[in-house]
């Protein structure tokens, strides 16, 4: 009877098309179970296309960096960056297996964003029906920002795999509440989240909050969240996570330390069109600005009324309409209202909860009614055709355009005693993964006006080279060694040269632009000795 009712609900819905799938899929054996594989499928081809068309940037190079520290060491530093160490760890063990080539160290983020759609799926069939599973994990499979940072050498796509599986776990306890298995991996879980980056605080809120909901009397009047086992659990988070602690504490002691290094607080402040302009990101890797203003506004606020209506409708005994619509609203708008204070308002620190919009909208659209399927079909193609717009926008990567470009064309034009100087710590990170010279490679750091030292700090991407500082900052060109003949000077190809004014008796020879950077060679026609070969004719 009970195999009954569940069959009749997964057929009550805005899609016939659906529901005569699922008919076919209950009649074809084992092969209905594993109607998850293709949407998987679809999830990590979209995630492998185009996996090595763009350049390594600052972020990933700060990554690979941090990974070639010994596991002390990298314990060190990872505590002076901006974020926890596990993902770190990680990566040094698969750069150790399979090698540090970008095919390589992007696909150890390809796997947990598949991993992540397929969590995304079973959650929602846990919490609904199957035909709203496979809606929700096409859209997840599509959904931009989750494509560009399982593509990504960072920490993100890992994170979401983390909490999706916690929220998991916590659903199965909320119905089962006896089992402290449930439990137990709810501890691990938030834990490895924790280790992996500080937003998973968000998270953690969005499940009190939900739980905390639950206890209402006009809700469920579910007191879950004054059970022992929540509290001990939440204890034992605590508990894990003390060797990193003062690290943290350390961490917040040195803020203004990050601010100068450009570590955080180099966000705009935010407005009152932040919100929307973040929901755009996330579906077309685009702040919208461009966009027909009543466009820009109505859509976001179309998606957040579905949302919301999707939670206040759901008069369930568990609400799960409510816990996903937290999870995608909750830490959008705290981060948003902190922003007004310090701007972290950033689409990559927010990703893993925008995972949560495209399940609600699948929720969303199986519990229309027959009357309302043809509102639930335009939903459907709304959200795919945006979602299509900004996987466009992903995909399209002009390959000779890319900071690789003018790396590679110092590589090839080097010779013995050159010296390679690098304008800004963001294009310093990316030019070691791709350096094949032997160069003792230079970070331009020249006073301020006022006299003020512009060397970076041992916090954020400061502690990746402050050991080496002595031999690593230039604060003036004209500390060059005195017999350097050649010069290769890295800088934006945009805006002010970083370098002005050159020093006398500089002339250029050639330049390369890629990716935003330029390469420029230049002789010193004024040094002693002999005379280049080239350029001081």
């Amino acid at each position: 009877m009970r195999r009954t009712v569940v069959e009749q609900d997964d057929k009550v819905g805005a899609f016939p098309a659906f529901n005569r799938l699922s008919g076919a899929w209950e009649g074809a054996g084992w092969i209905s179970r594993l109607w998850w594989v293709p949407i998987l499928a679809l999830a990590m081809i979209l995630r492998f296309y185009g996996l090595t068309a763009s350049a390594v940037w600052g972020d990933e190079g700060s990554s690979l960096l941090l990974s070639e520290y010994a596991p002390g060491d990298l314990w060190y530093h990872a505590a002076h960056d901006v974020h926890p160490p596990l993902y770190f760890f990680l990566l040094r063990g698969w750069i150790g297996l399979f090698g540090d080539g970008i095919f390589s160290i992007r696909s150890m983020s390809v796997i947990p964003g598949v991993v992540a759609v397929g969590l995304g799926i079973w959650l929602t069939r846990v919490i609904a029906t199957r035909r709203a599973a496979v809606l929700a994990g096409i859209l997840l499979a599509l959904l931009p920002t989750a494509v560009r940072y399982s593509q990504e050498v960072r920490m993100y796509s890992l994170l979401a795999v983390w909490l999706l599986a916690a929220t998991l776990a916590l659903v199965y306890w909320v119905r089962q509440p006896e089992r402290a298995r449930y439990l137990v991996a709810y501890v691990l879980l938030l834990s490895a989240g924790f280790y992996t980056h500080y937003f998973t605080a968000l998270c953690v809120l969005v499940h009190w909050f939900w739980l905390g909901l639950l206890r209402l009397p006009q809700a469920s009047n579910l007191r879950l969240i004054t059970r022992p086992g929540w509290w001990w659990a939440n204890v034992a988070i605590v508990l894990l996570y003390l060797p990193w602690l003062p690290n943290l504490l350390d961490l917040v002691q040195h803020v203004e330390q990050l601010k100068v290094g450009g570590d955080i607080g180099w966000e705009d402040p935010v407005t009152l069109f932040s919100v929307p302009a973040m929901i755009w990101q996330f579906l077309i890797q685009d702040e919208g600005d461009s966009l027909w203003r009543p466009l820009f506004v109505l859509v976001p606020v179309l998606l957040i009324v579905v949302l919301g209506v999707t939670a206040w409708r759901d008069q369930s005994r568990y609400r799960f309409g409510w816990l996903l619509a937290l999870f995608f609203l909750l830490p959008m708008l705290l981060v948003y209202g902190v922003s007004f204070i310090s701007p972290v308002f950033i689409e990559r620190y927010l990703t893993v909860y925008a995972l949560g919009l495209p399940i609600v909208v699948a929720l969303a659209v199986d519990r229309l009614g027959a009357r309302l399927r043809i509102l639930g079909a335009a939903l459907v193609v709304l959200f795919v055709g945006v979602e299509l717009v900004g996987l466009k926008s992903n995909f399209t990567v002009d390959e000779h355009d890319q900071f690789n470009v003018a790396v590679e064309f110092v590589n090839r034009n080097y010779q013995e005693d050159d010296r390679i100087v690098i304008s800004d710590m963001l294009w310093y990170l990316p030019y070691v993964y791709y350096d094949e010279t032997d160069a003792q490679l230079q970070l331009y750091t020249p006073p301020t006006a006022q006299g003020k030292s512009t060397r970076p700090n041992a916090y954020g991407f400061g502690t990746l080279v402050d050991q080496d500082g002595g031999r690593i900052y230039l604060d003036r060109l004209s500390a060059l060694a005195p017999q350097t003949q050649r010069v290769w000077l890295i800088s934006s190809s945009d805006g002010p040269d970083e370098f002005a004014p050159l020093p006398d008796g500089w002339r250029l020879l050639s330049q390369q632009d890629g990716g935003g950077a330029r390469a420029r060679l230049f002789v010193l026609c004024h040094v002693p000795g002999p005379l280049p070969k080239d350029g001081c004719g």
